[in-house]
């Protein structure tokens, strides 16, 4: 019989089981993950609230996600180099304690400074957790079920983000500010039990090999060697062009818009960011079984959906009169809900391109495209509604110079990504080991 090697440098002598085992384990990192997503989203639906409790102006209040986000992404390769050495369990337990008192402190911030500290703090325990979960899937999941295991977390990420847009909305209505994310941080202890209970950072006799680490000469090989792979460059782009446009509009920007630049009330707005979530779900189990049966339709997808953001972003902000008709508004919530399975894409670039050992860095390397995106476009947003007294449209128009950035970046890299990664699957063909029956 015939016996495929490993991945290089994997040591490990198959894929992983699967099953129902897989599914439970996995299952608590998601838990924590779709946590963090609701504590990170929790002030898209309370930003005209935090206006009104801390008395800042548009650009005072977009430093509250600016910080969040930017710490955030600087946390990515840290956290990447930490899931590599430390493993799962341990980064995810460190990231809930963060995002949990992060919760908590902007519950009970009294000014608009330590608000400010607060969600930093979030940020900082939100940037250990997708990335942990990208990690654990792999170690539970066949390699094959990679592209498909990645859009379920997010989906279930994006239905934190939906009950931020549901449940805390409507909290805020009927409680005050400090019931409402003090509430809320409660869940934040529920998943931390579980994951000192019940996860494990791989399935028994899956134990990968001891690697020898060298300190700062360790971290600057691995993040080198991750960066010199094309697919995690293009990885990274895919996220950054993808990612941002909802991130921005679902994280602050999108009811302030809806509100006050639409003319929308604030239940049909809610409905509305509601949309987004929603068409992000269903987007998702879509793009995830179309790129597990065809590599190919990656990049397709990717631009595909930048593509027609652009195109009804335009149309929304180019619109004659005052607002855009509401079927407009629909179709581009509904588009903007492709972003999120669209900018997982990128670590379907990443992965393959990397071996198991460096995982969480190229993962973390991905990970920062869209959040340094989204931070830079949060900052431009609030910067040009100040500058022009509130002017959505010059300042929504911002999103198209990144958009047209990294479009430019991946039509660059495409080429030399997939040339690369073609030649990693016949090197590893070739390399198949032959055992006597």
């Amino acid at each position: 019989m015939s016996q495929a090697a490993s991945p290089a440098g994997s040591g490990l002598s198959a894929d992983p089981p699967g099953g129902r085992r897989a599914a439970a384990v996995w299952g608590i990192g998601v838990a924590v993950y779709f946590v963090a997503v609701t504590f990170r989203t929790s002030l898209g639906v309370a930003g005209l609230d935090a206006a009104d409790r801390f008395h800042v102006n548009a650009s005072a209040l977009s430093a509250f996600s600016i910080l969040q986000l930017l710490v955030y992404a600087g946390m990515q390769i840290p956290v990447g180099l930490m899931v590599d050495r430390l493993g799962t369990k341990k980064v995810l337990t460190l990231g809930i304690v963060l995002l949990t008192a992060g919760q908590i402190g902007f519950a009970l911030s009294p000014s608009y400074g330590m608000a400010l500290a607060s969600r930093a703090l979030l940020g900082c325990g939100d940037a250990m957790t997708f990335i942990s979960v990208l990690r654990l899937g792999a170690r539970w999941f066949p390699a094959r079920r990679g592209p498909l295991i990645g859009q379920v977390a997010a989906l279930f990420g994006m239905a934190g983000n939906l009950v931020s847009t549901i449940v805390l909305a409507r909290m805020l209505h009927h409680l005050d500010w400090t019931a409402t994310f003090a509430g809320s941080a409660l869940a934040g202890l529920v998943v931390l039990a579980l994951v000192l209970l019940f996860l494990k950072d791989h399935p028994e006799g899956q134990e990968p090999p001891p690697v020898h680490h060298a300190g700062v000469a360790y971290v600057r090989r691995q993040i080198a060697a991750s960066w010199r792979e094309p697919g995690t460059r293009l990885g990274l782009w895919v996220h950054f062009t993808t990612q941002f446009p909802a991130m921005v509009f679902l994280l602050l920007w999108g009811m302030p818009f809806l509100v006050e630049a639409q003319g929308l009330n604030r239940q049909t707005a809610g409905e509305l960011l509601t949309l987004v979530v929603l068409s992000n779900m269903a987007v998702g189990l879509v793009y995830g079984q179309i790129i597990a049966r065809c590599h190919a339709a990656r990049t397709p997808l990717a631009l595909g959906t930048v593509g027609a953001t652009a195109a009804l972003w335009a149309a929304a902000l180019s619109w004659p009169g005052d607002h855009a008709p509401v079927w407009l508004l629909i179709a581009l919530c509904t588009v903007l809900g492709a972003c999120g399975p669209a900018s997982m894409i990128g670590f379907d670039f990443a992965r393959p391109a990397n071996p198991p050992e460096r995982q969480g860095t190229a993962s973390g390397i991905t990970n920062m495209g869209g959040f340094i995106a989204s931070m830079t476009t949060l900052l431009a947003v609030g910067v040009l509604l100040d500058a022009t007294g509130d002017d959505y449209r010059t300042a929504f128009s911002s999103v198209f110079v990144l958009q047209a950035l990294g479009v430019w970046q991946i039509l660059r890299l495409r080429g030399r990504a997939v040339r690369r990664e073609r030649e990693r699957l016949v090197a590893s063909r070739v390399e198949t080991v032959h055992v006597p029956a």
